[in-house]
């Protein structure tokens, strides 16, 4: 029992162990995603100034087919970045940070719970 007990405060005091995840609400994360269409289209497999979202979770950056990425960009899908939920909040946050040369012009959205939404809809999978 201390083997648990210690291993359980070693892990909270490490980090392994991590505070609740943000609720997500798809509806809201729509909403806010509303900032983002001018430049991306997340229910349809249509490039804009940004490449489409349409399947975006769990797949490769700089892949999608007929879209002219900045080399940033590619170089990191070549490196092994997949778009998972943490990886796409990152990224949401402080784009040029997480990818410095990449060539998307949005400063990012500041809150949390903001983020947290948009990856819900895009988790959604939105069909029109």
């Amino acid at each position: 029992m201390r083997f648990i007990a210690a291993f359980a405060l070693a892990a909270i005091a490490g980090g392994l162990v991590s505070a609740p995840a943000l609720a997500q609400d798809a509806e809201a994360g729509k909403k806010v995603f509303a900032k983002c269409m001018a430049c991306h289209d997340a229910k349809a497999e249509k490039n804009k100034v940004g490449p489409h979202l349409v399947g975006v979770i769990g797949r490769k950056a700089g892949t999608v087919e007929k879209f002219k990425y900045s080399p940033a960009m590619t170089a990191a899908g070549e490196g092994g970045l997949v778009w998972d939920e943490a990886k796409i909040g990152e990224y949401l946050k402080a784009p040029k940070e997480f990818i410095k040369g990449n060539k998307m012009a949005f400063p990012g959205l500041k809150k949390d719970e903001e983020i947290a939404n948009v990856i819900a809809y895009l988790k959604a999978d939105p069909k029109p």
